[in-house]
């Protein structure tokens, strides 16, 4: 072994993590390895050091004895356990499996096996709901197509009184070991499709898969307060898994219809509120409708088109939360319509009352129209 300092070799501190050890020594074993490096000594005497120095600093007990007595503690421990041969680097060594830590999860986990049974798919649900039921909350039945497990054959997908058998050619591992070179790289079965198991006598309702098409009909407790893009999650109740796996889950995507009166801003709920104008002008009382019936909004004198009137907690209640939101009143004025020839006679009447005092009366539009007048004139040559 090189008497160089292993941390050094790996270029990490001595308070490394397992994670950063293995990381370094991927970068260095890449970088050095002989097959990207033919008839380079050098580079393969550097990657033999960064092999051992990981070897090494990746064994809990290595390293402690190596931290603690240096290159003897090393060269102890391997002669007492191994009998020599240079803390256990010698012809003994499966360099494969150190290689195959390193780059497993590069080539699809060298030092898994395979799973006999794969989970089933999340499934997703698409629930429109009114404005009043997402803000109390209400409970709705849905039914949807799911895969269920085989009854006939429990999920195993063999037929009954038969049972799957383990594949010759993984031996129930559900991957298989090439090499290649220095590599040792896994990949799945192709026998049994990384199953671990063959069913040479399938069930014939599921066809062997262990689970069969069905719809099912569920009971979804919306909780008050949700709102458009929230989501539900039904833990197993998704598809069941091939060959006995376990059940996917449901996700119940909310949308939430558009109200004829309100519209929503996150807690807030806000709506227009139409008035005559003299209403407008004199002031007055009238009824607004909130999600938890009637209330009376004052109207003060000389109200303008467009003024918002804020009622405190007559919003929503937050679904995460105790927040209650306001509602927003928006006053539009109203121009009156379908007028009949004494009505008419006598606004032209009540207007000629206000000749000569529209700076008074009307501000704005007083305002606007010098304005307007100002354009003009700075527009002559």
């Amino acid at each position: 072994m090189s008497k160089k300092d292993l941390y050094d070799v790996l270029s990490v501190s001595r308070n490394a993590s397992e994670a950063d050890i293995k990381k370094a020594y991927r970068r260095l074993a890449m970088k050095h390895h002989p097959d990207r490096n033919p008839d380079d000594t050098k580079a393969e005497e550097s990657f033999k050091e960064a092999k051992e120095a990981y070897e090494v600093l990746s064994d809990e007990r290595k390293r402690a004895a190596y931290d603690q007595f240096g290159h003897a503690g090393i060269e102890t421990s391997a002669s007492g356990g191994s009998g020599g041969g240079g803390a256990g680097f010698g012809a003994g060594a499966n360099f494969s499996d150190i290689f195959g830590d390193v780059f497993g999860d590069i080539f699809g986990g060298a030092r898994q096996s395979g799973s006999r049974a794969s989970r089933g798919s999340d499934l997703r649900y698409n629930l429109e709901l009114s404005l009043e039921d997402a803000v109390r909350g209400t409970t709705t039945k849905i039914k949807i197509p799911s895969y269920v497990p085989c009854k006939l054959c429990g999920g195993s997908g063999a037929k009954k009184g038969t049972s799957p058998t383990t594949c010759s050619t993984c031996g129930g591992h559900g991957q298989v070991r090439m090499q290649q070179g220095f590599f040792s790289l896994q990949q799945t079965c192709p026998k049994c499709q990384g199953k671990g198991t063959i069913i040479t006598d399938p069930c014939k309702p599921c066809h062997g898969h262990g689970r069969i098409q069905e719809s099912k009909t569920l009971s979804v407790k919306i909780p008050p307060g949700v709102d458009t893009g929230d989501r539900i999650r039904l833990s197993g109740e998704g598809e069941a898994g091939e060959m006995g796996g376990p059940r996917g889950d449901l996700y119940v995507q909310v949308s939430v219809r558009d109200h004829a009166i309100f519209t929503r801003d996150d807690n807030n709920l806000f709506c227009e509120v139409p008035i005559n104008f003299i209403t407008a002008a004199v002031g007055g009382e009238l009824d607004v409708p909130t999600l938890d019936g009637r209330v009376r909004l004052k109207i003060p004198i000389e109200t303008q088109t467009g003024r918002m009137f804020r009622m405190r907690g007559k919003g929503i209640k937050s679904v995460r939360g105790s927040i209650v939101g306001d509602l927003f009143c928006k006053v539009i004025v109203e121009t009156p319509v379908n007028l009949t020839t004494k009505q008419k006679d006598l606004l032209r009447e009540f207007d000629n009352t206000m000749t000569g005092a529209s700076d008074h009366h009307s501000p704005r539009t007083h305002s606007w129209l010098g304005g307007v007048k100002k354009f003009f004139e700075d527009m002559k040559f």
